[in-house]
């Protein structure tokens, strides 16, 4: 049994689902607040957009993009993916750090866990088994209230989302493999 740095029930969070949705909702004219797209595994170059969960309102993201009109080819998602994985580097290029967003972030999950809003949040936190991977922390969405993380939802990817989520979180295993403390 490997040992954990963090509590299964402590909290790490990835905003960057919300710079997906921002970007996605720009792209195709949409308040983020109605894209609903997650960014799941390691902080990181390997991170997964989930393109095929995607939706707006109550439709799938292709389906919106077909009856809107919106091009949202393999150019448009290589820019959004971009915009999202890239995003870290720009802001520190600009600002020389990026804990402006991590405070951000920081501040909604101790809003939610204070007031209880039981709301889905894309966070790390230990797990036994993702994508194949054993004990591993990687972001995925959790239902998260003034308990901690209260249930976690690996996501029904496609195909390709899913070897690329079972790639990220093998970074993870990876680097924890490679550390002596953790043994």
């Amino acid at each position: 049994m490997r040992r954990s740095f963090v509590p299964g029930d402590r909290l790490g969070h990835n905003a960057r689902h919300r710079r997906f949705r921002s970007l996605l909702g720009a792209h195709c004219g949409v308040d983020p607040q109605h894209v609903h797209a997650y960014v799941c595994g390691e902080h990181g170059d390997s991170e997964v957009l989930t393109w095929s969960l995607a939706t707006i309102g109550n439709l799938p993201i292709d389906e919106f993009a077909k009856r809107r009109g919106v091009e949202l080819g393999d150019e448009v998602r290589s820019r959004i993916d971009a915009g999202v994985r890239r995003a870290a580097y720009t802001i520190i290029n600009g600002k020389g750090a990026t804990y402006y967003g991590i405070g951000s972030a920081l501040s909604r999950i101790v809003d939610i866990i204070l007031h209880d809003q039981r709301a889905i949040l894309t966070v790390c936190t230990p797990a036994a088994c993702v994508a194949g991977v054993e004990d591993v922390t990687v972001s995925l969405p959790r239902l998260v209230a003034g308990q901690g993380i209260l249930d976690s939802f690996e996501p029904a990817l496609n195909s390709e989302e899913q070897a690329a989520l079972a790639g990220s979180a093998r970074v993870i295993r990876d680097a924890l493999d490679s550390l002596d403390v953790l043994r």
